[in-house]
């Protein structure tokens, strides 16, 4: 990776699959100690965060919301600074040995001292890295802000960041396409009546109030698991290869199918379902006439046969309620609409109504983190009702 000279290290996040890192994968910013992180004031950790989101070098930023940044707790980066101090001094006292004139004993004891310094910088380092801050934004004109959450655990620093991220929605390696169709009508993200792939890359990429995903093919499993929904034209979106101006039309236009994409920057429009549904049905072959035209009876023969039963009446609804696996769901509800609801909106004169019902219970309770996410998502969403309570 590139390092600017503006911070100390720079972390690919744990589970991205790819060899050689994309700009546009999320980061793990590790800040100097000379940048620690003071909760409840002005704090350096924060002032320089901003400054690396802002610009790079001499040049502004531009895929701002792949950052996120760990930074030492202020109160304990003295206890590290001397265990630094402690391991610097013995390993000095090692190296000049034939100068000082040390005894084998005393050897021995400056190398046992100094692997005791060694082990605890080794601990204090990840006791002391313990802040990590997220920057924020609601939409395009509200002011980010930084949330920070205090790590703790075992794992590796970056494990412990990548886990923490996921458990607050900070950092997510999976998308569902119809929160990806709400942002490109909330925002909106549209370009007109279509918007290419690899632009929708560059804004998750570029953006703080679009979701942070783990990496680009996070976004492209969502777009391609979209155009694979037989209701593209309620959840989701069609697509194209490319848009002829001349003619007003798009090229290679469908939906309803899975299409893979190769990578991030692979040509690729998706468009509007409303205007790609207009084109699809203005380009549909007709439908053939029929060869075999219906006898007419002789007006005064009489009819032979009696006259049949009444049919039965007609069924005119359905109902269903289903139970899915929490861990699945979208596996789970794609299939119950592929095999169910397709069959029932492809009717004429069909209404259909699928109602989702969640219940959650928490033993611990919900972190307020949730509880925004999740009422915020609800919103946007347009639930009818939701809500968290007490039991």
């Amino acid at each position: 990776l590139r390092q600017p000279a503006d911070f100390s290290r720079v972390h690919p996040l744990p589970e991205s699959g790819q060899d050689v890192p994309d700009d546009r994968d999320a980061r793990l910013v590790v800040l100097g100690a000379d940048y620690p992180y003071r909760r409840g004031g002005e704090s350096p950790a924060e002032q320089q965060a901003q400054a690396i989101l802002d610009s790079r070098g001499n040049a502004p930023r531009l895929y701002r919301n792949t950052l996120v940044f760990l930074a030492a707790d202020a109160n304990l980066l003295q206890d590290l600074e001397e265990g630094v101090r402690d391991f610097l001094a013995w390993k000095s006292i090692i190296a000049d040995r034939e100068d000082l004139n040390l005894a084998p004993q005393q050897v021995r004891q400056a190398e046992t001292r100094r692997g005791a310094a060694a082990d605890a910088v080794r601990a204090r380092i990840p006791e002391t890295y313990r802040w990590l801050l997220l920057p924020a934004q609601a939409d395009a004109q509200a002011t980010l802000t930084w949330n920070e959450f205090n790590l703790t655990g075992d794992e590796p620093l970056a494990v412990r960041a990548a886990d923490r991220l996921k458990a607050q929605d900070g950092l997510l390696a999976g998308y569902g396409p119809t929160l990806l169709r709400v942002e490109l009508e909330r925002v909106p993200l549209w370009r007109g009546d279509h918007v290419a792939v690899a632009q929708l890359v560059e804004d998750f990429a570029r953006y703080p109030y679009l979701a942070r995903l783990l990496e680009p093919r996070v976004l492209l499993r969502c777009i391609s698991d979209g155009l694979a929904l037989l209701t593209w034209e309620q959840d989701s979106f069609a697509f194209a290869d490319s848009f002829d101006e001349d003619a007003g039309r798009y090229r290679g236009l469908r939906a309803g199918e899975r299409i893979p994409i190769p990578d991030a920057d692979a040509p690729g429009l998706l468009v509007k379902p409303e205007v790609a549904r207009k084109q699809l049905d203005a380009e549909a072959p007709p439908k053939p006439a029929s060869t075999n035209p219906v006898p007419k009876p002789e007006p005064d023969a009489p009819d032979p046969t009696p006259p049949p039963p009444p049919p039965p009446p007609p069924l005119t609804r359905f109902h269903g309620a289903v139970t899915l696996d929490s861990m699945r769901t979208g596996r789970d509800a794609s299939k119950i609409a592929e095999e169910v609801i397709a069959h029932l909106v492809g009717m004429d004169g069909a209404t259909v109504t699928v109602t989702l019902e969640i219940e959650a219970k928490f033993a611990a309770g919900a972190p307020d983190a949730t509880v925004r996410a999740v009422t915020e998502n609800s919103r946007t969403l347009n639930f009818t009702a939701h809500g968290f309570e007490p039991e």
